[in-house]
């Protein structure tokens, strides 16, 4: 990993949220010499979920904090997916060439996996953690912004980055021009499980009222992904009743995704969640107030890129910093280079659930996705 320049316009940063973006952010700016505390929420600094699909784009990005062999080695590095009609009859390949040379092409992993692969990198780096925690109060005030948190304690930092998810904390605080993510209408349901024996790349299986798709996480695990519209109560399914809808929904489907739903049990992680997106208006700062990745450009999974953009964002912040001569003038530029981008993913990703919804052809939704992947290819 080569050093990254050093930043000399602010000294130390508060980052609140302890997941991929916060993260991404904390490691990037302790190499860059910035004294860094994060806090999360949760006592247990624990995630949830099932796999992460990692792009080429995204690797891109994780190769940035040198952790591209932790994620071959914890994960799954493939040289494309395959593509099926629903009833499991094969297509075509797709051969996915790295978007920059040594560059795997793409992959999956477990995102509790990633999770712990990221934290050992915090810690690697001595940054202090502090948990079970968020912020209270936010003051700009001579040059830095006055903290309180929920405990009772406060503090004083030169930058205080806002990554605490699509529920953000700090947004509710520092940005009352923005609001909630919006709800698109479609719901994704997701498995976690072993391998299905014949499976070596992603599979994508298309031509239904429902897209599904399956990534390799690892030598023996997969997550299955399901995208529905979404019917109310669905959320509040839980065990049998939760494992027996999603095999409802899939009771169209062969190959790999048929054995999916065969062997899928109610001991393997199933989830269900309405999805919900929201590009955020500008100004994304305010004073030395800043926010990324979910507080700011939460997306839904159809482009596979909301943890690459929050890992790009927390890079390019940090990037900025390191070239300004002063804080205010470092978030302005960050702006400037992120808004473009992240709002073509987040748009992007809305308009390929729409067209879903509306039966739209899988011949146009795969000409939406492949010119929106070929874009996120671009520098970043």
């Amino acid at each position: 990993m080569t050093k990254p320049q050093p930043i000399t316009a602010i000294s130390n940063a508060l980052i609140v949220g302890g997941g991929i973006g916060g993260m991404a952010a904390a490691i990037d700016l302790a190499a860059r010499g910035i004294a860094v505390t994060l806090i999360d929420l949760d006592p247990e600094w624990r995630v949830y979920g099932a796999g992460i699909t990692i792009t080429g784009p995204t690797l891109r990005a994780y190769r940035r904090l040198d952790m591209v062999e932790d994620i071959a080695r914890e994960g799954a590095i493939v040289a494309g997916s395959r593509m099926f009609l629903f009833n499991g009859m094969h297509v075509r390949d797709m051969d996915e060439p790295p978007i920059e040379e040594g560059l795997p092409a793409t992959g999956g992993i477990m995102r509790p996996v990633l999770h712990h692969l990221m934290q050992q990198r915090v810690a690697a780096a001595g940054i202090p953690v502090r948990l079970g925690i968020t912020v209270d109060a936010l003051a700009n005030r001579d040059g830095g912004v006055d903290v309180t948190f929920s405990d009772g304690t406060t503090g004083r930092f030169d930058l205080v980055i806002g990554a605490d998810s699509v529920r953000s904390r700090v947004r509710d605080l520092a940005f009352p021009h923005m609001g909630e993510a919006e709800r698109t209408g479609q719901g994704c349901w997701r498995v976690s499980m072993k391998k299905p024996p014949t499976l070596e790349r992603g599979e994508i299986f298309f031509g239904h009222r429902y897209m599904a798709g399956i990534t390799r996480c690892g030598e023996d695990r997969i997550y299955l992904w399901l995208l529905t519209p979404h019917e109310d109560g669905q959320d509040r399914l839980e065990g049998e009743a939760l494992v027996a809808q999603m095999k409802a929904h899939l009771a169209d489907f062969g190959g790999n995704a048929g054995w999916v739903r065969d062997t899928m049990t109610a001991e393997d992680w199933v989830n269900y969640r309405p999805l919900a997106a929201k590009i955020q208006p500008r100004p994304w700062s305010d004073g030395r107030i800043v926010l990324l990745g979910d507080a700011v450009h939460a997306t839904t999974p159809h482009l596979a890129s909301g943890a690459g953009i929050a890992v790009e964002s927390a890079l390019v912040l940090g990037e900025e910093l390191a070239r300004a001569d002063s804080a205010e003038a470092a978030l302005m530029a960050y702006e400037e280079r992120r808004y473009e981008r992240c709002r073509d993913v987040v748009e992007t990703s809305v308009s390929i659930g729409a067209a879903q919804l509306a039966g739209r052809p899988g011949e146009e939704i795969g000409g939406i996705m492949g010119a929106a992947l070929h874009r996120l290819a671009g520098p970043f």
